[in-house]
């Protein structure tokens, strides 16, 4: 199960590290979604999740959460090692099923400019 797990060391979870990301980090947006992406210096890359209220009430705010999760837990093979990722749930985002999260974050993470 290894290259399918999401550990804790793949994870943003430091309020200053959110907060660095979300002003230098390289945005890309769609309709339901806000990523930013900024190397970190490290070995792995790691993944930060955010949903305000705007996203919808707490049972489609986390629904949003973990469909972001299990679409970079899918992908993390994919993604070039050493940067912090910040997905940003937008409105709608928790109404959204997984295969439409998969297509929609696709489209944005395999731009190959994000990751430069």
């Amino acid at each position: 199960m290894g290259d399918f797990s999401l550990p804790k060391n793949e994870r943003l979870l430091a309020r200053p590290d959110f907060i660095h990301v979300d002003q230098l980090g390289k945005r890309r947006q769609s309709r339901h979604f806000v990523v930013k992406c900024l190397r970190n210096g490290l070995g792995c890359t790691r993944l930060g999740v955010t949903a305000s209220r705007r996203t919808g009430n707490a049972v489609q705010r986390n629904r949003a959460k973990r469909l972001m999760r299990e679409f970079f837990r899918l992908h993390k093979v994919e993604f070039p090692r050493g940067y912090d990722v910040l997905i940003i749930a937008k409105k709608e985002a928790g109404s959204l099923s997984l295969f439409e999260v998969v297509e929609e974050l696709e489209e944005i993470f395999f731009d190959k400019e994000l990751f430069v």
